[in-house]
């Protein structure tokens, strides 16, 4: 390993710190230092592209602007804003937490990532991210991106509580919140899980593998094909509600999910969507289920405030149903 020495992650540090001083995109959470509005951002973040999360923490902010207002919220209203975002489950932690930091903290938030890992939804990166960045705290991250730079610069696959040991001896105490975002954004821009672009990253001086080691491989994407049913009759679209305990998208209205249809039934267009590690081609037959189990006649008016899965959604858009 090459950064052993204090001298050289002196180094190190500085180089990074310049890089992204000069580099760092202009994202809308790194414009403040609310812890509120950093919490919000993290969590959209989690499993989350950043291109897809801009619009949907700008929308969640100008509706629930501080945690007082998220707090105060009907959980429908949470869900309707994070529609299409996917990982409900996150939307039920946020909307948790809101009402535990208003009424256990007095809408204040602590600053010590030992004090906001104690909050329910708030894991160890979470808690991290937040008191280096909102509050100064000298406390590195470690997620997926800054887990691939800190393996690469050390030559060997680093995962648990070595990455998180290796992450925190690097760290600048002076800028813990910048530094982290800086590591962060060079995995996420440069440091790339499939040809990182050696020749141009600021620490390659550093690094010990200078390119993509063996181990850090992407899974190969799945595909599969799924049918839904689109019924539209006198202004209302058939729709039905996922169970509030099912273990994905509970809560949200979804259009009915049918077999592979037979005989002379076909699909009258076909989206793609992806969720995770798998491409799905999905076939959308219209009119071909006027009697669905626990189905409902939603109006297309109302459809705009309900909270709807991002499928669904991408279908009713492509057919002009809704914006």
């Amino acid at each position: 390993m090459k950064l052993k020495s204090a001298g050289v992650r002196r180094h190190f540090r500085r180089a990074l710190l310049s890089w992204y001083d000069k580099n760092k995109r202009d994202l809308p959470w790194r414009r403040t230092r609310d812890p509120y509005r950093i919490w919000v951002s993290e969590i959209m973040l989690q499993q989350t592209r950043v291109a897809a999360v801009i619009g949907y923490y700008q929308r969640f902010l100008q509706r629930f602007p501080s945690v007082q207002k998220l707090a105060a919220a009907r959980f429908d209203s949470v869900l309707t804003l994070w529609s299409g975002l996917g990982y409900y489950r996150r939307a039920r932690a946020l909307h948790a937490t809101a009402k535990v930091i208003v009424s256990e903290h007095g809408g204040e938030f602590p600053q010590l990532a030992n004090e906001l890992r104690a909050l329910p939804g708030i894991g160890r990166y979470t808690a991290a991210a937040i008191a280096s960045i909102a509050f100064d705290q000298p406390v590195a991250i470690v997620d997926g991106n800054v887990e691939r730079v800190l393996s690469r610069l050390s030559g060997t696959k680093l995962a648990g509580e070595p990455s998180w040991a290796f992450a925190q001896a690097l760290l600048s105490t002076s800028r813990a919140g910048d530094f982290n975002q800086g590591i962060m954004e060079l995995g996420a821009t440069v440091c790339l899980p499939r040809d990182p672009q050696c020749l141009i990253c600021p620490v390659r001086k550093f690094c010990s593998a200078r390119g993509e080691l063996p181990s850090l491989k992407l899974r190969k994407r799945q595909k599969r094909e799924i049918y839904y049913s689109l019924n539209l009759s006198d202004g209302a679209v058939l729709l039905r509600r996922r169970p509030a305990k099912s273990s994905l998208m509970p809560g949200l209205w979804e259009l009915p999910e049918m077999r592979e249809p037979r005989g002379h039934t076909i699909s009258s267009f076909t989206v793609r969507h992806s969720i995770t590690v798998t491409d799905y081609l999905v076939r959308v037959c219209q009119n071909s289920h006027s009697d669905v189990a626990g189905g409902r006649w939603i109006l297309q008016s109302r459809l705009a405030k309900l909270p709807l899965t991002g499928l669904t959604r991408k279908i009713l858009r492509a057919i002009g149903v809704i914006q």
